[in-house]
């Protein structure tokens, strides 16, 4: 008989994504210092961000769909592990290079999180299905917002290097916690990984939705990740010139924004799931629009922080709970199509927002974005007419 989860389960797994996702994240406060340390100019040193994030979009390619072939508790913990050498590495990097390449392996190495939401989604019944989803969501987006304020604070006070070997040891700890508590999971898939990994493209050809929400879930991580990388050069500068300390804390107004993901999953599962994407473009493009016109007032900025955000949740949740109703019994390859196009959005989200701020500071940044929304927002439409 197959294990339904309870709440206290839910909440187990979400608590566990949110520190793993982590991982990926607390390099973005960093930058400044680590610019220092290693004399480089800020976007030199910001190429740390774009790494970790395609070393996700690997992880999520190479090894997600192997949630499908093997029993997931074990796939979850021997790759923590993984995760947890990377991270000692980073801490102790003597050159940059090195720091570069540990960056790679622990966004690989960091796809914890994107194992646990077919495991939510596999063990989940129906009805409740797109609120536990949100719920890990939940937990996953608290996860990345609260990580930058936590990495700032800790590399204001100890230095960036604490921050990694602190990660390292937390999820040495969270190894433990899931051994003991996570359930197993047989895996659904008997044949070979060339043919697991061939199996992908059929459901590119064959599934319409898992399109529509790639590509659109692509440009929405573009948005997101162009914001958050160029926000630490936008803050770090005049008018501003805060610290990296202040900087992390405005990680705390992006969590606030995370506790509507629970109700984003439960109106994933209605009759027109869909509608939730326009809310949360039309909540992207007002965030811009206070991002470029509030100057230097801090309370319009973390509205705007609160509300992207917001956004990002109401287009993620809705698109991941869409996908996971397709075909049950490929859930982690689904999820491995989905996640590595929203994750490449998000290293190319990354990478145009640094050479958006070379390019014309944070106005030319906030007019690149509201392109992209507006291209999202098209995107929307033409499949909406196809619907």
């Amino acid at each position: 008989m197959q294990h339904i989860l309870k709440r206290t389960d839910v909440i187990l797994m979400a608590f566990c994504t949110g520190l793993i996702v982590a991982n990926i994240y607390y390099c973005q406060p960093l930058v400044i210092l680590i610019a220092k340390d290693f004399n480089l100019n800020e976007s030199d040193a910001g190429s740390i961000t774009f790494l970790t994030q395609a070393g996700y979009a690997i992880g999520l390619f190479l090894l997600v769909p192997l949630g499908d072939m093997f029993e997931k508790k074990k796939q979850i913990l021997f790759t923590t592990a993984l995760a947890i050498i990377a991270l000692i590495i980073a801490g102790f990097a003597k050159s940059f290079l090195v720091l570069e390449i540990a960056s790679v392996l622990i966004g690989a190495c960091s796809i914890v999180p994107q194992l646990i939401l077919p495991l939510t989604a596999s063990l989940s019944s129906d009805e409740n299905r797109g609120s536990n989803i949100g719920i890990v969501m939940s937990g996953l987006l608290v996860g990345i917002l609260a990580s930058r304020a936590v990495s700032g604070i800790v590399g204001d006070l100890l230095g960036w290097r604490a921050m990694f070997l602190i990660a390292a040891a937390i999820c040495t700890l969270l190894i433990l916690l899931m051994a003991i508590r996570f359930p197993k999971n047989l895996p659904t898939f008997k044949g070979t990984y060339k043919e697991l990994m061939s199996s992908m493209f059929g459901y590119i050809k064959t599934q319409p939705a898992l399109r529509e929400a790639s590509l659109i879930n692509f440009f929405a991580f573009i948005v997101i990740m162009g914001f958050w990388t160029t926000m630490v050069l936008y803050l770090a500068n005049p008018p501003y010139q805060f610290s990296t300390y202040q900087i992390g804390l405005f990680g705390i107004a992006g969590a606030a924004g995370a506790l509507a993901a629970p109700l984003v999953g439960k109106l994933s599962g209605g009759s027109n799931p869909r509608k939730n994407l326009m809310i949360g473009f039309i909540l992207e493009l007002i965030s811009v629009g206070l991002f470029y016109f509030t100057g230097q007032n801090v309370f319009l900025f973390v509205i705007g922080i609160i509300l992207i955000d917001i956004g990002q949740q109401a287009i993620h949740v809705t698109n991941q709970t869409r996908i996971y109703t397709l075909v049950p019994e490929a859930r982690n390859r689904l999820n491995t199509i989905f996640m590595s196009v929203s994750f490449v959005g998000a290293a190319c989200g990354s990478a145009l927002g640094l050479w958006l701020w070379a390019l014309g500071g944070w106005t030319m940044f906030c007019a690149g974005v509201t392109a992209i929304i507006i291209l999202n927002m098209s995107i929307y439409q033409f499949y909406n007419r196809k619907a």
